[in-house]
């Protein structure tokens, strides 16, 4: 499905412009140069995949754990979550990419660990706790969205905190999270770009690769706008069958 999109999309383009200043050639699937240069793009989206779902599933596992104790009656607890939350979300993505991958061996180090990061965990790990303050509000906002009295029910039968939220609560307020969820997975895949600074073979980076090489920057970022295109419209179509499949879409 992603090639058929790709080619059709080429295509398109290729027929867009034969002369001139234009340069769609170099991206036109009918020719041996174009082909091999289309093939060399494609070939980064497996990586730009893997990152993302990798840093998506990590961040939704610790936004759980950032959002719950911002529930709790314990105002430290409430504290504890406020500072973390507010903390990485004043961080632009970039500068926090390069700590982690610059910075974070230095600290091992200095405790005495010899610990390497290599791009592809430094883009996941970085991606993972940037995404992880603005899915723990999410959860917030679902959790805080389900009537107090389901709570007091679930305690009423004898039910105590971790059985309420993983029996009565958590199930309701997924459903609810379920469309800013895929956002911010959305959001994961188009910010898996900055991964191409540290040098992390992915979309982004096979684009500038092939950019040095051609000198046709118009044609060859045309491409990449395409194939993040074909991305998020497969992510938001998987989203509506799952939403259906969940009930989520269900008006209220």
């Amino acid at each position: 499905m992603i090639r058929f999109f790709l080619i059709a999309s080429l295509l398109l383009l290729a027929g867009c412009s034969q002369s001139g200043n234009w340069g769609w050639y170099v991206i036109d699937p009918r020719t041996p140069s174009g082909w091999t240069n289309i093939r060399f793009l494609i070939s980064g989206m497996w990586a730009t995949i893997l990152i993302s779902v990798t840093a998506a599933s990590i961040s939704i596992v610790l936004g759980l754990i950032v959002a719950l104790p911002g529930q709790a009656r314990n105002r430290w607890l409430r504290l504890l979550n406020r500072i973390y939350v507010e903390f990485v979300r004043s961080i632009p993505l970039l500068p926090m990419l390069f700590w982690v991958f610059y910075g974070l061996p230095i600290v091992f180090k200095s405790m005495g660990l010899n610990i390497p990061i290599d791009p592809f965990w430094g883009a996941i790990i970085t991606l993972a706790i940037s995404d992880s303050a603005f899915t723990a509000e999410i959860y917030r906002s679902g959790i805080q969205s389900i009537a107090r009295g389901q709570s007091e029910a679930a305690q009423t039968v004898g039910l105590n905190y971790v059985q309420t939220m993983r029996y009565v609560i958590l199930p309701q307020a997924i459903r609810r999270i379920l469309p800013p969820l895929a956002n911010q997975f959305i959001y994961i895949v188009k910010m898996s770009a900055f991964a191409s600074v540290i040098g992390m073979q992915e979309l982004t980076r096979r684009a500038n690769e092939l950019v040095v090489t051609e000198y046709r920057p118009l044609e060859i970022y045309s491409l990449l706008i395409v194939e993040y295109l074909i991305l998020v419209l497969i992510i938001s179509a998987g989203v509506r069958w799952l939403e259906r499949r969940m009930g989520a879409d269900e008006r209220i």
